[in-house]
């Protein structure tokens, strides 16, 4: 077999060195553009986790680099002079020229044909090669040339970066944070060799651009930060290697190869930096690469389909985390405002792989301080408490805990009413410790609703049977209850989750403009004036019904795509009067609807609204007039905003994933300055603490997980060793049976995640 391999990075020497390996009789060349010894950037990092994979793989190379790198445990974070250790980490820092040249001689031991200077854009010369590795970086020439084949889309990211070195000496990886009148800057640091370090500068470009800095001008690039950093640099100098401002480009490839070209490394996707895995991802796809074509040295078609599948969700995964830290540097600004412990909490769960219990198995010591600050900042004297059973206030209303069960539709209701099954349902959740319960939503009319089978609150009779499950949650628990109030729009008429969606009661549909939801409903009318009175009378009267039945709060349904948020989003308003175009217009009448509610409703009990933030549809609302959004409804009266995301239209992309809305919460509460809920794939006390003392949100809400488990919160207490005083005497003698299994069973999963901690690859003192 014939491989030529175009790009002689860490990706491209490492699937040689694997593959001659694995196949001695290969003919195994490598085209490299550069010369043997040139190297761009400074530093790379690796995890004690690749270095295993590496040990594992091929020793000898881990031998080498274990020999060369700067191995350090610690972390730090460091704003403005106060800084912060955590420990437990477990990394190493190698120069980049030094890898390439440990690789280099680890191919020639194993016969791989190094080849430099070599610019290869014509691969009409390699035309008797079985397999053609295209590695040759993120300006690939092989692949920009078969862009189309591949599908390739490469996104610049917002922030502009600069990687730069250092004589400074560093004994950890450490974020620098400092904030200027111009914005926020952080250096990303760390030591790859004795007197060498690394140091990337980041800033959004709105900062880059009031500091006043060139894209190629490194004299003044050096000047300016060295000026900003000379506090963190102590004295030593900045490094320039090719040092010029950029953009990250985020790259994907939907085809990762054509015929006998297979895409390896920068050429067919990249990670963001903040997470330190480009080159780990480009050596961990290699030896992918390496397996599959070993395995199927006849089929070259298969070996590349194999390829796909050890690796495409694993890359797509990392890159989503990239993504997700991205975000939160692209958003520093926003973060810098967060007390100093919270910052630096925030720093390390950014990306949402690490959490709270994960850290605190690294170094309990900082997540103590984590805690500390937060309860100190709710004037909370027991350090004990976890975040999620600290209370907390909104107007009159104070919830025993931040854990609420979010919306769910039951479809029971019998003409508006609802019945044993919703007490049931709700009571069972409230006597379980839930601090907020929310009800389905609940329509203001009968052709409001979403099914046939959705309550509402309009007549004497539904109102009574909503008052005898409000009396029941009061007398038997501390929980609240809160009513969600809404219009269905154009996604009235549903059918019930278990029926054929075309199986529905038809009533006229109504909506921001004439655009039906999908296939299955019909063409809504466009909303006129005097629709629009009935309506906001319609949210009046529930909102004093909503009163007298003894509900503790009230939320507006303005998200998902029903009623008002057809109003909301561009994709669904496309009106010319005074309701449409630009978001203030748009915002016009789901403000009618509020002040309407917030008219009916005592000044002492709290409202929250429910938003979509993004459609996940080209062309859907974006983040300035979401922030514009919950800006107004908090200008208007609201206490909260409930952010959630999706369903405006059905043609729609999720990103979903664990806790997957909470950055979209954190936009809201940390640009706007008002209290929120989050839900979305939250599954676990963990998680929930997590968002909390992250700054992310103030109340966790959860759906699916109450549905089948309904003691959630009695178990996530007995997990954390809470001990409430709210458990109903009837269920008291559940408590011997509960925290002992709860204790045990977290016992165990502590043990096992040590257990699974990769070994620390540190070379000892002798």
């Amino acid at each position: 077999m014939k491989i030529s391999v175009i790009g002689g990075g860490p990706g491209g020497l490492y699937f040689s060195i694997l593959a001659k390996k694995m196949m001695p009789d290969a003919v195994i060349d490598v085209y490299e553009r550069n010369k043997a010894d040139d190297a761009f950037g400074f530093g790379v990092v690796f995890s004690d986790e690749t270095l295993s994979e590496f040990l594992t793989r091929d020793p000898r190379s881990y031998e080498l680099i274990r020999s060369r790198f700067a191995y350090w445990d610690d972390l730090d974070v460091a704003r403005n002079g106060q800084k912060v250790r955590i420990t437990g980490n477990g990394f190493c820092g190698c120069s980049r020229k030094t890898l390439l040249n440990l690789l280099q001689q680890r191919c020639q031991e194993e016969n791989v044909g190094l080849h430099f200077e070599h610019n290869v854009t014509d691969l009409s010369k390699f035309h008797d090669s079985d397999v053609i590795v295209a590695c040759d970086g993120i300006n690939s020439a092989i692949r920009d040339n078969l862009s189309a084949d591949f599908g390739t889309k490469i996104e610049l990211q917002r922030n502009k970066f600069v990687w730069l070195g250092s004589t400074r000496p560093l004994d950890a990886f450490t974020y620098w944070f400092r904030t200027t009148p111009y914005g926020t800057f952080v250096a990303h640091s760390y030591q790859y060799e004795k007197g060498m370090s690394t140091w990337i500068f980041e800033c959004s470009p709105e900062t880059w651009e009031k500091a006043g800095f060139e894209t190629e001008n490194e004299e003044t690039t050096v000047e300016k930060i060295t000026s900003i950093f000379a506090e963190e640099l102590d004295g030593h100098k900045l490094i320039t290697n090719r040092s010029h401002w950029r953009q990250f480009p985020a790259i994907t490839n939907e085809k990762w190869h054509k015929n006998n070209i297979v895409l390896l490394g920068d050429a067919k996707a990249t990670a963001h930096y903040s997470i330190g895995s480009g080159t780990k991802l480009a050596m961990e796809c290699a030896i992918a690469l390496a397996d599959s074509i070993a395995a199927n040295q006849q089929n070259i078609s298969a070996a590349f389909e194999l390829y796909d599948k050890k690796r495409r969700q694993r890359v797509e995964m990392i890159q989503h985390a990239a993504t997700v830290s991205l975000d939160w540097f692209e958003h520093m600004d926003r973060h810098a405002q967060h007390p100093f412990m919270q910052f630096a909490f925030g720093v390390m769960t950014r990306a949402k792989k690490v959490t709270y219990e994960n850290l605190a198995l690294r170094d309990k010591s900082f997540t103590d301080k984590v805690r500390t600050e937060f309860l100190k900042n709710q004037n909370i004297t027991n350090s004990d408490i976890p975040a999620a059973f600290t209370p907390f206030s909104l107007r009159g209303m104070t919830l025993q805990n931040r854990i609420a069960m979010a919306p769910m539709e039951q479809y029971s209701a019998k003409n508006g009413v609802v019945s044993n099954w919703h007490l049931v349902h709700y009571g069972s959740r409230a006597v379980s410790g839930c601090g907020l319960i929310f009800t389905e939503a609940v329509a203001v009319s009968d052709s409001a609703r979403i099914t046939s089978g959705c309550p509402m609150i309009s007549s004497e009779e539904q109102l009574n049977a909503w008052k005898e499950i409000t009396n029941f949650v009061h007398q038997n628990s501390r929980a609240k209850i809160a009513i969600q109030l809404g219009h269905a729009g154009r996604r009235a008429n549903s059918a019930f989750p278990w029926e054929n969606p075309k199986t529905t009661n038809q009533v006229p549909l109504v909506s921001a403009s004439p655009i039906r939801y999908d296939e299955n409903s019909t063409v809504p009318k466009e909303l006129d004036d005097s629709e629009m009175e009935k309506i906001i009378s319609d949210f009046a009267n529930a909102a004093k019904n909503a009163d007298k039945a003894g509900f503790d709060m009230i939320e507006l349904q303005a998200h998902h795509g029903f009623l008002l948020a057809s109003f909301l989003s561009p994709l669904t308003n496309k009106r010319s009067d005074e309701y449409g175009g630009p978001v203030e217009n748009r915002l016009k009448f789901p403000l009618k609807i509020f002040a309407a509610i917030h008219d009916n409703f005592p000044n002492e009990k709290p409202i929250s609204v429910r938003i979509s933030a993004s459609d996940w549809s080209e062309g859907g609302i974006v983040e300035v007039d979401v922030i514009a959004i919950a800006q107004a409804f908090k200008n208007a009266g609201a206490d909260i905003i409930s952010v959630s995301t999706g369903f405006t239209v059905s043609e729609q992309n999720l990103a979903t994933g664990r806790m997957w809305q909470t950055p979209f919460s954190d936009a809201v509460r940390n640009s706007v300055n008002i209290p929120t809920i989050t839900a979305g794939g939250i599954t676990d006390i963990d998680q929930i603490n997590t968002i909390l003392l992250n700054g992310r949100a103030d109340i966790v809400a959860l759906g699916r997980p109450f549905l089948l488990d309904p003691g959630f919160v009695r178990s996530a207490q007995a997990y954390e060793s809470v001990t409430p005083d709210d458990i109903p005497d009837q269920y008291f003698a559940g408590i011997s049976h509960l925290y002992p299994l709860k204790k045990s069973e977290r016992r165990e999963k502590e043990a096992m995640k040590k257990a699974l901690k990769p070994e620390s690859h540190k070379k000892q003192n002798k």
